[in-house]
């Protein structure tokens, strides 16, 4: 199946009531391990991949491999560019094959954020790219910003509006009390600004550092207008506990396919726990 733009992934959850997981990788393993969930669900995912990861994993693979096993999956895939804050480094994402970027200026002054925002949108718009803004500040420690900090930036509902409006952002990631890198699942999400939020702007709303999120909350977050939910740290935690537990119980193994398809099946069955929870089963 072809390469989706993000937004036709974001729209179809909108209107269907459910979100779209986002998927952080950074390595084949892992990307298999996402795609192999995505077509035992036959659900719709977004491939997402940090500017660290690309560095680490290389543009090679991210802008050649990536977006060709995403494009052979059977189900409706985006690849996508994860709080994207160089402009070059987003240019060389579009130009690389992805589908979907994020400018985050989230901790910007307003008017710097849209306007850095806007010219983001120009450009990845020219190219049938869809662009996603963040307005407030999602703590933690892939924003570098203090957590103790993102309960006094939280997403206005007029300044989410006006943003939408000023940048032309096809979708808009939101503070709504979640936490970037959060172990446990402890966040408390203040489900009534979700929904002011929701009803204050057209697009659809995304929320950032959803690993520490209860699992009872997602369906509620949803139901108030989230569409997007990005995962990370729940992923790595399960992908290293797979291989972690392989090599307790099999010290000798040195054949690296035997020691990392364990954390792929982890990853694999983390996916399909997210992927339940935020109702996209069957919608691919």
């Amino acid at each position: 199946m072809p390469l989706k733009n993000g937004n036709e992934l974001l729209l179809a959850a909108k209107a269907g009531v459910y979100a779209v997981g986002a998927f952080n990788v950074n390595n084949i393993e892992q990307t298999t391990a996402v795609l192999e969930a995505a077509a035992a669900e036959c659900a719709p995912v977004i491939i997402a991949v940090t500017e660290g990861a690309i560095k680490y994993a290389g543009e090679e693979f991210f802008f050649s491999a990536v977006p060709r096993m995403a494009a052979a999956s059977s189900v409706p895939v985006a690849v996508h560019l994860d709080h994207g804050k160089k402009f070059e480094a987003i240019v060389r994402c579009i130009r690389g094959g992805f589908s979907s970027v994020m400018f985050d200026g989230s901790a910007l002054p307003f008017d710097e954020n849209v306007a850095k925002t806007k010219k983001v949108v120009e450009v990845a718009h020219a190219a049938g790219v869809s662009v996603e803004g963040e307005i407030g500040v999602v703590g933690g420690s892939e924003t570098g910003v203090e957590a103790t900090a993102a309960e006094a930036t939280m997403t206005e509902p007029a300044d989410a509006a006006r943003f939408v409006e000023l940048t032309g952002v096809d979708s808009v990631a939101v503070a709504v009390g979640t936490i970037h890198g959060m172990r446990k699942q402890t966040a408390k999400l203040d489900l009534d600004r979700i929904s002011a939020i929701a009803a204050s702007v057209p697009v659809p709303l995304v929320l950032h550092g959803a690993s520490g999120v209860p699992d009872e909350l997602y369906p509620q977050a949803i139901s108030r207008g989230i569409c997007k939910i990005n995962i990370g740290t729940e992923l790595q935690k399960s992908f290293t506990a797979g291989v972690r537990r392989f090599l307790e119980t099999n010290p000798d193994v040195i054949d690296p396919r035997k020691v990392l398809r364990p954390g792929v099946d982890e990853m694999k069955d983390m996916v399909i726990k997210k992927i339940r929870l935020f109702n996209s089963v069957g919608k691919g």
